[in-house]
């Protein structure tokens, strides 16, 4: 056995694992010498050492269960979820997706599966007190306001419900608050600001002033992995568990990236009925689970950075400021 719980002869199988949060995962899972079995849809990832990687549409069930009788995975972590910008929050895929993903889960088990890893998002908690500015921990009121959030729930409930009844078998959920990196939808925060203000253009906001919880998608495959690897059951937050204005986090993006002065916060509408505070608690992540790495925001977003300045071919100085445009 390793520290971790896991045996290295023990395969996990990851959905979603070309995906914003399932690539890091995977990376993270091979770095920790675990036998990987990635699942894409279209693409597939990079060769890692201890990843094989397979092509399926989970909501095609005979393949499925044909896949997971060859592979008999011990893990499973489902990232696979409709995550389309702007469309996700209500789009009726949320309900197809709730569906194909309990199935999956029942599959899973019956061939032998023993632990399923779910991935939640902090969209599950109730947001109904604006004035609530203390850390949301695992035990907060679960009252999603959209139907991305109540498919979720939903999910959670009837997983905990499955696993319940089977000897021998574990469900975790993994919460996931405000995450920023590579392969983000180019529209989000912080990919827009860093497009933006190496354009030349200007960089417009809103005023800033919600508080959220952000931290790099690398930090969440490796707190992810950490909670495949463990027997901790039930919801877990996945955070950095630090307090950060929008205005702040854009005001650093800026300077990072070379460019302050083209940020314009305030130039854009506020939401009037957003939640003021949104930041987890991170007791059971670093405490049960293990993971007490504290992520260094400045060093993730000058990672997030550099990417974007080798996609445009541009040379990258000491402070991260383009010395062409072109």
């Amino acid at each position: 056995m390793t520290a971790t719980g896991l045996t290295m002869s023990e395969r996990v199988l990851v959905t979603g694992a070309s995906g914003f949060v399932g690539l890091p995962l995977v990376a993270s899972l091979a770095a920790r010498g675990m036998r990987v079995e990635a699942l894409g849809y279209r693409n597939v990832g990079p060769e890692l050492p201890g990843v094989r990687w397979h092509r399926v549409d989970l909501h095609h069930s005979g393949d499925v269960r044909l896949l997971l009788r060859e592979l008999r995975p011990s893990v499973l972590v489902h990232c696979a979820w409709y995550v389309d910008h702007g469309r996700f929050w209500s789009a009726p895929d949320n309900r197809v997706w709730l569906e194909v993903s309990f199935e999956l889960a029942m599959r899973f088990f019956e061939t032998g599966g023993r632990r399923f890893v779910g991935i939640g998002t902090c969209a599950e908690y109730a947001c109904q007190d604006l004035n609530d500015n203390m850390p949301w921990p695992e035990s907060r009121k679960i009252d999603p306001a959209t139907l991305y959030g109540q498919s979720k729930a939903e999910l959670w409930r009837r997983l905990l419900a499955l696993a319940e009844r089977r000897p021998g078998t574990q469900a975790a959920w993994a919460r996931l608050f405000h995450l920023f990196g590579a392969g983000e939808h180019p529209e989000r925060l912080v990919p827009s600001i860093i497009r933006s203000v190496l354009a030349g253009r200007e960089a417009c906001c809103g005023s800033g002033r919600l508080v959220r919880d952000f931290s790099s998608v690398r930090f969440a495959g490796g707190a992810l992995a950490a909670l495949a690897c463990s027997g901790v059951t039930g919801p877990v937050n996945i955070g950095s568990g630090q307090p950060r204005s929008i205005a702040s986090l854009s005001r650093l993006v800026a300077r990072l990236a070379g460019r302050p002065d083209l940020l314009r916060l305030g130039a854009l509408p506020d939401r009037p009925d957003d939640v003021p505070v949104m930041v987890a608690d991170t007791k059971r992540l670093r405490l049960e689970v293990g993971h007490s790495h504290r992520p260094v925001i400045e060093d993730d977003l000058r990672r997030v950075i550099s990417l974007y300045l080798q996609q445009k071919g541009m040379e990258i100085t000491s402070g991260l400021v383009p010395t062409s445009m072109s």
